[in-house]
């Protein structure tokens, strides 16, 4: 009963990925796609999760960590891009 869950959700989060995709294509807006690609790795850290469950294994928990920390810095680094136009502050005052 609970791998049948497990699977429904799986496909649910799946479908939420197609829709996520969507947007970052279509977007009609910059923040509207960063937003979209920080909502995709939100869902794949999701699945690696539900996964792991259904596959009985504690493996892909780092993996779903890994994920998380990369889905995070991307994210603080489009949004920077987008408030100032660059990633990395050079300090330069002249």
């Amino acid at each position: 009963m609970m791998n049948n869950f497990i699977l429904f959700l799986i496909i649910l989060i799946a479908l939420a990925l197609v829709a996520l995709i969507y947007r970052l294509i279509k977007g009609p807006t910059v923040p509207d796609r960063v937003i979209a690609l920080d909502s995709i790795g939100v869902s794949i850290i999701a699945l690696v999760g539900l996964f792991s469950i259904y596959v009985k294994t504690s493996f892909y928990m780092e993996v779903a960590l890994l994920l998380a920390i990369l889905s995070f810095i991307g994210t603080i680094a489009f949004s920077k891009f987008i408030e100032k136009g660059e990633i990395i502050d050079r300090g330069d005052s002249d």
